[in-house]
């Protein structure tokens, strides 16, 4: 398993387009995908779990990954996340 701290890097956040973008990089990898806030954990996987965090930009994130692929799924969802 893998764990990596990550600052939202995107001008509004984590909303409705970013999300799915993100749903459909987190389907490429066959790893388990969860992001982590204070008090809710969600698969990266799912949209309506995703919507349910509100990440805005500047809010961190935990983002852990599980399995064969997770240092190319972790290195992808880091930069998607971060707005590089």
């Amino acid at each position: 398993m893998t764990k990596k701290s990550v600052v939202i890097g995107l001008a509004n956040g984590l909303e409705a387009t970013p999300i799915a973008l993100l749903v459909q990089t987190a389907t490429k990898f066959s790893s388990s995908i969860y992001l982590t806030t204070e008090n809710k954990r969600v698969n990266a996987k799912s949209i309506m779990g995703l919507m349910s965090l509100g990440l805005l930009n500047g809010d961190s994130i935990m983002v852990e990954v599980d399995g064969e692929d997770e240092e190319n799924a972790i290195a992808e969802i880091e930069r998607f996340i971060s707005g590089k």
